[in-house]
């Protein structure tokens, strides 16, 4: 068995976490793997600061027929005999390859809960029998993949997992209040999200709106970069959010930001899973998601956070309210959430992919 990781895409968000961990993991087994990323990536980077091995091959679109030669090559090679598709380009690429390379078994993972899109690739790629197996990261994507007509039996559930030490040594730095201009005394309420249309930042900003309205003391941060960055921080000052909110831009480090949140939250509006959910978990916030999604797959209302519907500002800033006014329930839930998250580990993920590779 000899595994051959693909991702195509040149940022850097949860999903090249999960396969980076995957990858990572079966290497330290001592498994027969590789890893190909595309050039200029922020995957290529991370592999070069690691020191770990990889491939590089330029994919240039869903028909890049000289690349998917290439990667075919590649595969005969070095003898790789499953492809492990981390993304829908990927597995664009991975289904030309295959054409070159027929005993190819071929893995996809679908980390949205998007339908498939309506124009003939996407549906193809997705219920072509060319396709061994696709990963779904939560159970609500395997219904919607379902829907979509894609048949049951091809696909598997394994939930994206996390490094429950990875913020262990993470500390909130001195001037971390007065670098981000945060009052003394606030209650800080934190999410970290790609600006990104399904993260749904205007239902976190209008509930920042209401919320704060009710409660001065709090303050939001939302940690992350995107398209959308500059309009969301307009809609902030339409909102009358100045001095009650900090945008950071996208960090690498964001356990100092996890350690010095009270409450987080995910707003979104489509969510495959939402691992940031889980890394605030281990660390012991208190977590307020929205029923979107997989997020009702992580958090227990009344448990370890609270779910509100999707799409409703009032609904969110209560939530943020009941928290913020409740010091005792917020470590309540945080405690829960540190026993609750322990389920979503990476190394029960990628023993789970093991399982299924040995099963091809």
């Amino acid at each position: 068995m000899k595994v051959l990781h693909i991702d195509a895409e040149k940022y850097w968000r949860g999903g090249q976490q999960q396969a980076v961990y995957l990858y990572e993991g079966m290497l330290k087994s001592g498994y027969q793997c590789g890893f190909v990323c595309c050039p200029g990536s922020q995957l290529q980077q991370y592999f070069e600061t690691s020191q770990l091995n990889y491939h590089c091959l330029a994919f240039r679109s869903e028909l890049d027929i000289i690349s998917a030669f290439k990667l075919a090559l590649l595969c005969r090679r070095y003898s790789y005999n499953i492809l492990q598709l981390h993304s829908s380009h990927s597995l664009s690429w991975g289904l030309l390859a295959k054409l070159f390379y027929p005993n190819l078994k071929l893995v996809a993972t679908r980390r949205v809960d998007f339908p498939i899109g309506k124009n003939p690739l996407s549906a193809f790629k997705y219920k072509t029998k060319a396709v061994n197996k696709i990963v779904a990261v939560s159970d609500n994507i395997r219904r919607v993949l379902i829907n979509c007509g894609v048949a049951a039996e091809k696909i598997a559930v394994i939930h994206s997992g996390i490094d429950l030490a990875k913020f262990d040594r993470a500390q909130v730095p001195e001037n971390f209040y007065k670098t981000w201009n945060i009052p003394a005394e606030s209650i800080i309420v934190g999410t970290v999200a790609a600006f990104a249309g399904h993260k749904d930042y205007p239902n976190f900003l209008k509930a920042a709106s209401l919320a704060v309205k009710e409660n001065p003391d709090l303050f939001f941060m939302a940690v992350g970069g995107g398209n959308l960055l500059p309009e969301m921080q307009n809609l902030a000052y339409e909102l009358g959010l100045g001095g009650h909110i900090a945008f950071t831009g996208f960090q690498k480090d964001i356990g100092q930001f996890l350690k010095a949140f009270d409450i987080f939250v995910l707003a979104s509006c489509l969510e495959g899973l939402g691992t940031s959910v889980l890394e605030a978990m281990c660390v012991g916030l208190p977590v307020i998601g929205t029923k979107a999604g997989g997020i009702g797959e992580m958090i227990t209302n009344g448990e370890n956070g609270l779910l509100v519907s999707p799409k409703n500002p009032i609904e969110l800033s209560q939530a943020i309210l009941t928290l913020a006014q409740n010091p005792l329930l917020r470590e309540e839930y945080g405690s829960n959430a540190l026993n609750s998250v322990q389920k979503f580990s990476k190394d029960q993920m990628i023993d789970k992919y093991l399982e299924l590779y040995t099963s091809l």
